[in-house]
């Protein structure tokens, strides 16, 4: 029975982890339903679907209370799928929740319409923030915002984004077609 202690907390780490860093499917639904809004950007949803992981190997260390997910990981819940290198999931058995997740390597973040690619992405359950470092493009459609660093503040709905090489941030905006 022990061995299998930690699989509860890490059901709830990914879980969490594709909750902060889906865009919004259902809510991208419902706004499909009725009239489309213009830059309705990076929302975020709370989903009970089942997720999908796969890597070529899954290492759990009880004393660290950590998960680590490595080569060639790949999540999926409803429409996002997450790919990257290596995931690490740390977790409060006594408060049996989340601390923290870290993904690392060549960071791909897919969903619907909106993708993301980073070298990092954390996310910080306590403060609910979710932290996209290194070489950071974000695309939406045709537009398209690249930094070093952005950070997205899910209580606060607020996102700030700290410039690349150069120390520039660099964007893309594309307005809508008419109708």
């Amino acid at each position: 029975m022990k061995r299998i202690r930690w699989i509860g907390p890490l059901t709830a780490a990914f879980l969490l982890l594709l909750v902060v860093l889906s865009s919004g499917w259902a809510q991208e639904q419902k706004a499909r339903e009725k009239k489309p809004e213009v830059g309705s950007g990076f929302g975020f949803n709370v989903s009970r679907s089942p997720i999908d992981i796969s890597s070529d190997t899954v290492e759990g260390d009880q004393k660290q209370n950590k998960v680590t997910f490595k080569g060639n990981v790949v999540a999926r819940q409803e429409g996002t799928t997450i790919y990257c290198n290596l995931l690490m999931i740390t977790y409060d058995p006594e408060m049996k929740k989340l601390k923290e997740i870290v993904a690392l390597g060549n960071v791909k973040i897919v969903n619907v319409e909106k993708r993301a690619t980073s070298q990092k992405v954390t996310f910080h359950q306590d403060e609910n923030r979710v932290v996209l470092d290194g070489d950071t493009v974000i695309r939406e459609g045709d537009n398209v915002i690249r930094a070093e660093r952005v950070t997205y503040y899910v209580d606060e709905e607020r996102t700030v984004v700290e410039g690349g090489k150069g120390g520039r941030v660099n964007t893309k905006i594309t307005p809508p077609q008419k109708e």
